[in-house]
C-alpha cells in the first residue's frame, strides 16, 4: 500500500481495515506452509529427523514469499490486480517482458528479494525450535505426544479451508470495500498465486469453431447494441428495482410447463403482471448464474468468471449503472457471501453494502442447512426497501433465495415430493411479501424482477432437454403498467439491456445482452451452457453440441445446425472477450 500510494486515497483505519480483513487469508496461507514442519514434527517423536531439512524447507519458503511479496508490490502499478498465475506466461518471453522495465528497476527488485528474504529466514530462525530427535523419553510420553498432534490436525484443516461452513477460503472472502485499491491490499499474493495456479491450463480454454471474422458476423447479428423502443412496460422511467434470483426454480414447477399448483402464487403474477414466457437460463450454477443477470455475460462451459476476480471486476453491471444516476444499492443473502467469490463480485460490479448470513442472529443463521432461510430474509428485504423509501432515495438491490436447494429443509409441508415442497414454499415466501408491500406506499414506484439463477435436473429432465432451461422471468410492482405474456424466445442475460432500455439508459457495454423489447431484437435464440456442451433454442426447435464428443448430440427442428453455428460463435466470441478483459 506504502509503495502503491500514488494515484491511492487512504489513512491508518484504511490500512487497519485491511489487515484485519485479509487475516483470514494469511492464516490458511500460513497453516498451508507450516503443514510439512508439522508433519516432520510429528515424525521426530518416534525418529531422529536432520536439522537440515528444515533450515531447507525454511530457505525455499522465505525465497517463495520475498519472491511473491516483491512481484506483486512492483506488478500492481501496471497490471491494477493480484498477483496470480497469469505471469508465468511472461517466463515464455522473457526478453519481452523486461523490455518494459529498465536495468536499474530489476537490479531493485532483485536486491529487494534477496533483502526480503534474508529477514523472514532470519525472523523465523530466531524462535526456531524444531524437534530433531526421537531417542529421548518413554513410550508412553511420546504416544501421549504424537496424540496431541493428531488432535490439532482437524484445526489446522478447518483452518486451511476457512472455517466449516460450505465456501472454502477464497480470494473474495477479503474484499470488503468498493475501493477496489483496499481489497486488493487486503488479499494475501501468496494464496492469490497458488490459487489460481489451477486454472492457468484450462480456465478459459480455447473455442475456435471458425474464423474470428465469421463468428464477429454471426455475433453482431444476434447482439444489437442500442434500443429501439417500441414496447414500454412501466409507467416510470426511474423506478426502483429489486431484482430477486430465486434459487433453482426451473419452470418445470410452474403453468408454463404445465404444474400451477406447484408455485401457485408466482403464477397469479404471471397473470396479473408482466410475464417472459420463453425465457432460458444460460448456465447451470449460482455462480454463473449470477453474473449472467446483472452483468448480462455469457456462461461457460468450465469456467466461472465469478472465481475470477481480476475479470470479474471489469464486467459492466446493473448496479454500477444505476449509481451512476444516482440509485444506492444493495445485495441481501441468507448464506455465506464468500462461495465461490460472491462477495468479490457483488462489490466490483457495483453494489454498495451486503447483507449476508453473518449479519442475522444466531438462532436465524441456523434455520437451514445453507444458512437463513426463506422467510426470514424476505423480511429483511421489506425492511430495506421501507428504509430506502422512507429516505426517498431511489434504490437498486439485489437478492438471492437460498431454501430451495438441496437438502431442501423448509418449514412446511405440502408435497410428500420434498423437491417440490421446497418451492412452494419459496412460492409461499414471494406471495406474503408481494401482498405485505403492496400495502405499503414503496410499491407505487417499485419494480421487482423474479427470475432464478438457473434451473435444475428433476424427474430425469437434463441439459438435452430444453425444459431443464426453461425459466419464469415476472416483472411485478406498482411501477408496471398493464399485464403482459411476452413470448419471444430470450436469455438470462437480456435482463440488463431490456431493463435499462426500458429505464431509457444506454447499455451498448452490455454486449451480449439484448433488449427484447426494441424493434432490432430480431434473431430470437437463447443460448445454454453445461459442463463441457452447449445448448440453443429458437421458436422452431432445439439443439445440443457436446464439446468433448466434438459433436451434435441432439437437433430437432429445421435449424439444429443453424443454431449449434450461433451457439458456437457465441462461445468463441464471449471466450476471447474474456481472455481480452484487462
Amino acid at each position: 500500500m506504502l509503495f502503491n500510494y500514488e494515484g491511492h486515497e487512504f489513512g491508518v483505519s484504511d490500512i487497519c481495515q485491511v489487515i484485519w480483513n485479509g487475516l483470514s487469508l494469511d492464516l490458511s496461507t500460513s497453516l498451508y506452509i507450516l503443514a510439512l514442519p508439522f508433519l516432520l514434527t510429528i515424525v521426530s517423536v518416534w525418529v531422529k529427523v536432520p536439522r537440515w531439512l528444515f533450515y531447507i524447507y525454511d530457505a525455499i519458503i522465505a525465497l517463495a514469499f520475498a519472491l511473491a511479496f516483491t512481484a506483486d508490490t512492483s506488478l500492481y502499478p501496471f497490471w491494477g490486480f493480484k498477483l496470480d498465475a497469469s505471469c508465468l506466461q511472461y517466463l515464455d518471453t522473457p526478453t519481452e517482458a523486461m523490455a518494459s522495465v529498465s536495468t536499474g528497476y530489476l537490479l531493485l527488485r532483485l536486491l529487494a528479494v534477496g533483502v526480503v528474504g534474508w529477514g523472514i529466514y532470519r525472523t523465523y530462525g530466531s524462535y526456531r525450535t524444531y524437534r530433531t530427535y526421537g531417542t529421548y523419553g518413554s513410550y508412553r510420553s511420546k504416544f501421549c505426544e504424537t496424540l496431541l498432534y493428531l488432535l490439532l490436525i482437524p484445526l489446522m484443516v478447518i483452518g486451511i479451508r476457512g472455517g466449516l461452513d460450505e465456501s472454502t477460503t477464497n480470494v473474495g472472502q477479503v474484499y470488503f470495500s468498493q475501493n477496489q485499491f483496499l481489497n486488493h491490499s487486503a488479499v494475501n499474493p501468496v494464496f492469490s498465486f497458488l490459487s489460481s495456479m489451477e486454472k492457468t491450463a484450462s480456465y478459459v480454454p480455447d473455442y475456435h469453431f471458425m474464423d474470428d471474422a465469421e463468428c464477429e458476423r454471426v455475433v453482431a447479428e444476434l447482439y444489437p447494441t442500442e434500443s429501439i423502443v417500441i414496447d414500454t412496460l412501466l409507467t416510470t422511467q426511474r423506478p426502483n428495482v429489486v431484482v430477486i434470483l430465486m434459487e433453482s426454480c426451473g419452470a418445470i414447477f410452474t403453468g408454463l410447463e404445465g404444474r400451477a399448483d406447484v408455485m401457485p402464487c408466482l403464477e397469479r403474477l404471471m397473470q396479473e403482471d408482466v410475464s417472459f414466457d420463453s425465457c432460458y437460463a444460460n448456465s447451470w450454477r449460482t455462480d454463473r448464474g449470477t453474473v449472467c443477470t446483472y452483468s448480462g455475460y455469457p456462461s461457460f462451459p468450465v469456467s466461472s468468471v465469478m472465481k475470477m476476480p481480476s475479470k470479474s471486476r471489469l464486467l459492466p453491471g446493473i448496479a454500477r449503472t444505476l449509481v451512476g444516476e444516482g440509485y444506492e444499492t444493495s445485495y441481501l443473502y441468507g448464506g455465506d457471501i464468500n462461495f465461490t467469490n460472491m462477495r468479490s463480485y457483488l462489490v466490483g460490479s457495483g453494489f454498495g453494502s451486503l447483507t449476508w448470513k453473518k449479519d442475522f442472529t444466531a438462532d436465524e443463521q441456523r434455520t437451514a442447512e445453507w444458512g437463513v432461510r426463506d422467510d426470514i430474509t424476505f423480511k429483511e428485504l421489506a425492511r430495506q426497501i421501507a428504509a430506502y423509501d422512507a429516505r426517498k432515495q431511489p434504490f437498486f438491490i439485489g437478492f438471492s433465495t437460498l431454501s430451495s436447494h438441496q437438502p431442501w429443509d423448509v418449514p412446511l409441508k405440502h408435497f410428500d415430493d420434498e423437491i417440490q415442497n421446497a418451492f412452494y414454499y419459496l412460492d409461499q415466501c414471494i406471495g406474503n411479501f408481494v401482498d405485505d408491500l403492496r400495502k405499503t406506499p414503496a410499491w407505487q414506484n417499485l419494480l421487482i424482477v423474479l427470475l432464478p439463477d438457473h434451473g435444475i435436473d428433476y424427474n430425469e429432465i437434463n441439459f438435452e432437454d430444453p425444459r431443464h432451461d426453461h425459466i419464469p422471468m415476472v416483472w411485478t410492482g406498482g411501477a408496471v403498467k398493464v399485464p403482459r405474456r411476452l413470448k419471444q424466445v430470450c436469455n438470462q442475460t437480456d435482463l440488463p439491456a431490456t431493463l435499462l432500455g426500458q429505464m431509457g439508459l444506454p447499455h451498448a457495454d452490455y454486449r451480449y445482452s439484448r433488449d427484447v423489447l426494441s424493434s432490432n431484437y430480431r434473431r430470437r435464440v437463447a443460448v445454454h451452457t453445461f459442463n463441457n456442451g452447449i445448448a440453443v433454442v429458437d421458436s422452431t426447435g432445439h439443439a445440443v453440441f457436446d464439446l468433448t464428443a466434438d459433436r451434435m448430440i441432439q437437433g430437432r427442428g429445421p435449424a439444429a445446425d443453424e443454431l449449434i453455428h450461433i451457439g458456437k460463435a457465441v462461445l468463441q466470441s464471449a471466450a476471447n472477450d474474456l481472455k481480452q478483459l484487462k
